[in-house]
């Protein structure tokens, strides 16, 4: 039974206004709660009659314990269970009949299907004290996929190469979706338990210490989380309650109710999850998988409530707390502040970037690329941030996007490849294997040099060839079908010919895996010389304060011919990038315009590639980048857009 001192300690769900309405306050915590002599359980079921706790011992035995319905709504359920502890296992037994999962489950060992176990939250010896994420303007973000990043594919495999990460210069991981998944193989957007660290990964230990790890090595990171729908096998969301809606859609499932009845507690249940990542998990930063798929229509936007959350644990904790989010709709709403309409996002991927990049190193446009046409839309990317913002695009056959010239750099994530744009591609296939090694170096150079958040996708640092696939471990033979189907349906509009991978094979995981280790051989040399050369990029990156100034005003970007030239201003003097997008031919030009008018040429020092002639010139081979600094004069600042003293 239910311990009734216990109850009355929790927060309660309502109090009366004076009115005699009800006045939301707060949404108890669901899951099992260790405390002094046993575990208090929390469920929200609206849609059950009765629930009981099924208490598994070594063995087989069980025990089960009747939950009661909280005094303040008879929505909650609540028991305390004497005895039981961190490693006991359980299950729901809802109305007399079904068996389920605790849907706040912290630990599912035996995988979606079995029983959850009770994890002790303080159970971990951190030794990351003091640890302090950096401003966002120093993020240089390295995305990986845990289970094909190591050999093992594990937590404990991962945390040993935190000395790898640090010697390329990394300074934030960002770790695609961990929360529980159905079976050893996902990309991780198919999660059932968003509070559960998946078991063939190690778990919520193994995550602590990869994270404990990490910021021993001076990174931070960024967990990847799903709040747009829940995966399609071993969520069991909606016999409990009204998790999902019917007022809209999403291509991946049931759309998340957030603005329905009985929204609160759902929103509160995400709202929840996410501090509980950054208090439980000390993630310094959470990426909101494709928030196009959220749906509110509340007066406080979800993410926007989200925000204020993080804020409030940053005021507690004292430490950073930052939200990036990817939609693919452009919309500036994400990232703008409430004060100007916004809900207040840190930062958003800029896939526009990417598009115009990549058009611009393969040549390809098909499929969504046929809205891009490579160097003028970069130019545009580079000085305003999206590349569509407002305008009609074939591909969608409408109008897109919002005005983003405003917004400062470090608000937009930029890359040449991550897990989307690589796994959905037919054969996986990465830019390693499709360009020379020149085309990689200029593609790094943009990214790196660039005016973004830079973010590079796990092997692209030496030029891995092996492909990321998309990969699945379903158990159901409909499931599996089904899945197949819709990865050849994705495909028809890129037009590629031939079967598509298998994504239920194993073999297809298997051949995903990287090895970072091909970047030690001197035979041919591609994999270091590429290695070394992003170890430099990242490297000025830090060095050079110029390159990672978020003000618009600061950057200064135009087209000679096919050269990109971007000028960049700081407190500590300007720099100037050129970058030759051709392939055929060599061009001679001079460093952009005068940044500090009466400068003598031979003030500039180059830093990457050639330097000045005599007559003030720079000579650029195909593909090639310079990049050139120079102090500025005191006294002399000057906007280098107007001309106009700052």
């Amino acid at each position: 039974m239910a311990s009734k001192s216990l109850l009355k300690e929790k927060p309660a769900l309502h109090e009366k206004t004076r009115t005699g309405q009800k006045q939301k306050k707060d949404y108890p915590i669901q899951g099992a709660h260790p405390q002094p002599g046993g575990v208090l359980f929390r469920l929200w079921a609206p849609n059950c009659g009765g629930v009981n706790v099924k208490m598994i011992r070594p063995g087989g035995d069980f025990s089960l314990f009747p939950m009661e319905r909280a005094e303040a709504d008879g929505d909650l359920f609540e028991t305390f269970v004497p005895g039981a502890g961190p490693g006991t296992r359980y299950l729901y037994i809802l109305d007399g009949k079904l068996e389920r999962p605790d849907p706040a489950s912290r630990y599912q060992p035996e995988g979606v299907h079995g029983p959850s176990e009770v994890t002790d939250p303080m159970g971990y010896e951190w030794g990351d004290a003091g640890w302090k994420s950096p401003p966002l303007r120093e993020y240089i973000i390295y995305e990986l996929h845990v289970g094909t990043f190591t050999p093992e594919g594990t937590f404990l495999a991962a945390a040993e190469k935190a000395p790898y990460l640090k010697e390329l210069g990394i300074t934030a991981v960002e770790l695609m979706p961990v929360a529980q998944f159905p079976g050893e193989r996902n990309w991780g957007y198919d999660g059932a338990y968003p509070y559960a660290p998946q078991n063939s990964y190690g778990g919520p230990d193994g995550l602590k210490q990869l994270v404990d790890s990490l910021h021993r090595a001076g990174i931070a990171v960024v967990l990847d989380v799903v709040y747009n729908h829940f995966g399609p096998e071993g969520s069991y969301f909606a016999d409990y309650g009204p998790y999902f809606t019917g007022n809209y859609k999403t291509p991946w499932g049931a759309a998340i109710n957030y603005d329905g009845p009985l929204s609160g507690p759902v929103r509160e249940f995400f709202l929840q999850n996410a501090l509980y990542w950054g208090r439980e998990f000390h993630m310094d930063a959470l990426r909101l998988d494709a928030v196009h798929g959220i749906f509110d229509e509340s007066p406080t936007h979800i993410i926007e409530e989200l925000r204020r959350r993080m804020d409030a644990l940053e005021n507690l904790t004292g430490r950073p707390f930052y939200l990036f989010i990817e939609s693919d709709r452009n919309d500036t709403r994400f990232i703008r502040p409430p004060l100007m309409g916004g809900y207040g996002a840190d930062a958003h991927w800029n896939e526009d970037f990417h598009h115009a990049l990549h058009v611009l190193l393969t040549g390809e446009q098909t499929g969504y690329y046929m809205d891009f046409s490579g160097q003028p839309d970069l130019l545009k990317s580079f000085e305003e941030g999206f590349v569509y913002t407002g305008q009609y695009s074939g591909y969608r056959k409408k109008y897109h996007g919002s005005l983003s010239w405003d917004i400062p750099a470090d608000k937009f994530v930029a890359f040449s490849q991550n897990h989307d744009q690589v796994g959905n591609r037919l054969l996986g296939d990465r830019l390693g294997s499709l360009l020379p090694p020149e085309k990689l170096m200029l593609g790094a150079a943009l990214v790196l040099l660039g005016p973004y958040i830079p973010l590079l996708f796990m092997g692209e640092e030496y030029g891995e060839k092996a492909p990321f696939m998309y990969f699945v471990s379903h158990g159901g033979r409909a499931l599996v079908k089904a899945v197949r189907e819709g990865r050849r349906k994705e495909f028809s509009a890129f037009r590629w010919d031939g079967d598509v991978p298998d994504p239920q094979s194993v073999e297809t995981f298997l051949i995903s895996k990287i090895n970072p280790e091909v970047r030690k051989k001197k035979d041919p040399g591609v994999h270091s010389e590429l290695f070394n050369f992003y170890k430099k990029l990242i490297s000025l990156r830090k060095e050079v304060q110029a390159l990672s100034a978020p003000e618009r005003r600061s950057i200064s970007a135009s087209l000679q011919g096919n050269v990109l030239t971007v000028t960049r201003r700081s407190e500590g003097g300007y720099v100037f990038a050129g970058f030759n997008l051709s392939g055929s031919q060599a061009v001679a030009f001079p460093p952009g315009p005068a940044v500090q008018p009466g400068q003598a040429p031979g003030l500039w020092s180059a830093l990457l590639g050639p330097t000045p002639g005599n007559d003030g010139r720079i000579s650029l081979g195909p593909y090639e980048t310079v990049l050139l600094r120079t102090e500025k004069e005191k006294g002399k600042e000057k906007d280098i857009k107007t001309g106009n003293n700052i």
